[in-house]
């Protein structure tokens, strides 16, 4: 039996169902948005339907007499990516009355969700990105790191856990993507995934992938959205400013879960990870996956010149700016060139997330964090 875990975005999403006539959460299949509605919904007068139960999608055939008859409760529509044309009666549904709290939405499609929810109920709809597990989530970082996020596979024994991510990829390939009408055969798109396992936390090279794929950019350019619509990867772009010093433009492509990122290099345990060449990109996934869903009101990009001096991760927000290095190791060290960056970027402040006990300065204004530790910070 799997337990439930406290989920960080639970209370924003109250507080938006008092706001907002209508509520989206978006993410990827299996982080747990279904589990997490539900605990929500156990304290509302509320009525659940799962569009992947054939029974809950028949209640849906006359979707605004259905709306109407239950117009006192919040309904909560699971899966909504399955019954696209429903969005505009859900304009017509919530202009009745344009009280908050008539529409709990979950899907996992974000891209046509996105399109065909924004167009008919712009103003009228927020939305609310679930991610899998973070460091403020749950006790053991180790296995969040070396499983990842995703609850059932976090929750499994190291074995299961890895079946069950390779489980995972076969069914978003062989099934979940044809459901959201994308022809690309399974093998392809699966060859194009190991591919950016293998490159994962690298700049982006649409040519050099194009040419190992054997295809053209643009259908490389198209593989990639479909992966960072469906949440399974990130593109954190590159930080622009005009220090006059030449920057490197390309984005940085990140797989969103360091589990998966394992089970696609055949990574089956820790310590396969400690003697992998993975093994800093894969903390920095797991690392900048937590940051940004606990800190989601930022703007997140890297820094690298020309010359190949680095920050991973900025965080801005108005005027305010977060400059933050990552180190897998427990005695980090930093480069010369980290400390020229802080110069052009001048943040406001700078940290090392590493692997530590406790924080420490480790030079001019910079501190030593560990990754739990940092999510409590409040900037």
């Amino acid at each position: 039996m799997h337990s439930y875990f406290p989920r960080i975005k639970k209370n924003k999403i109250i507080n938006h169902l008092e706001v907002f006539p209508c509520v989206a959460l978006l993410g990827a299949r299996q982080v747990g948005k279904s589990t997490l509605a539900k605990h929500i919904l156990q304290d509302l007068d509320s009525i659940y339907l799962d569009l992947e139960d054939p029974r809950d999608f028949a209640k849906l055939q006359e979707p605004l007499a259905f709306l109407e008859a239950n117009s006192d409760k919040l309904i909560c529509i699971d899966e909504v990516q399955r019954k696209p044309e429903i969005f505009q009666v859900f304009r017509t549904y919530l202009d009745q009355s344009n009280k908050p709290g008539q529409l709990l939405l979950l899907g996992s499609a974000s891209r046509d969700l996105i399109k065909q929810s924004s167009e008919s109920l712009a103003g009228r709809i927020s939305y609310i990105e679930i991610s899998p597990f973070t460091a403020s989530e749950v006790k053991d970082l180790t296995k969040l790191w070396v499983q990842g996020g995703y609850p059932v596979s976090y929750q499994l024994d190291e074995d299961n856990s890895f079946d069950w991510r390779i489980n995972y990829t076969r069914t978003f390939l062989e099934r979940d993507i044809p459901q959201l009408g994308i022809n690309i055969p399974a093998e392809t798109l699966r060859r194009f995934w190991v591919m950016l396992a293998h490159l994962n936390g690298e700049l982006l090279n649409a040519s050099k992938l194009a040419s190992s794929m054997g295809v053209s950019v643009p259908t490389i350019k198209n593989y990639i959205d479909i992966l960072e619509g469906t949440f399974i990867i990130r593109q954190l772009r590159a930080y622009h400013s005009n220090t006059g010093k030449r920057l490197i433009k390309s984005p940085k492509v990140y797989i969103r879960d360091s589990g998966l990122v394992h089970s696609l290099l055949g990574i089956e345990s820790y310590n396969d990870l400690l003697g992998h060449p993975a093994l800093g990109n894969s903390y920095e996934t797991c690392v900048i996956s937590s940051i940004l869903e606990v800190f989601d009101r930022y703007e997140a990009c890297f820094y690298r010149s020309a010359a190949g001096a680095e920050v991973d991760l900025i965080l801005q927000k108005g005027n305010k700016k977060i400059a933050i290095e990552i180190k897998s190791s427990q005695s980090p060290s930093l480069s010369k060139g980290f400390f020229e960056c802080l110069k052009d970027i001048k943040p406001d402040r700078a940290f090392v997330i590493a692997q530590i006990d406790e924080p420490y300065p480790i030079k001019d204004d910079v501190w030593v964090y560990d990754l739990v530790s940092f999510l409590k910070l409040k900037f």
